[in-house]
């Protein structure tokens, strides 16, 4: 079954190639979503896979992330069952108030 959630990660987590890390590590589960660094000063994003990888994905997130980075707490919301993803790759989403 798949599963769907959006997260975001509290500390240390921009400058420090967080985004480039969860897109990787991301793929290499063969989740499907995006992350974004937001104005502030936390990641968030969107991950969706099986419920095995999405539970991969959430104890990385929450204990490994970049190996510069400091995570204080992640939230994890919006936690659902899918019937198909709704992205076709993992990538990493620019906004413009955003580096």
């Amino acid at each position: 079954m798949l599963q769907s959630i959006d997260f975001e990660v509290f500390g240390n987590v921009q400058g420090v190639f967080f985004r480039k890390y969860t897109r990787e590590k991301g793929k290499q589960l063969g989740l499907k979503g995006w992350c974004m660094n937001t104005s502030q000063g936390t990641v968030t994003g969107t991950a969706q896979g099986t419920e095995e990888t999405i539970a991969e994905m959430k104890d990385w997130l929450r204990h490994t992330g970049s190996p510069m980075s400091k995570i204080e707490k992640v939230i994890f919301t919006n936690e659902r069952h899918i019937s198909k993803e709704e992205f076709s790759d993992f990538f990493i989403k620019k906004g413009k108030n955003f580096y």
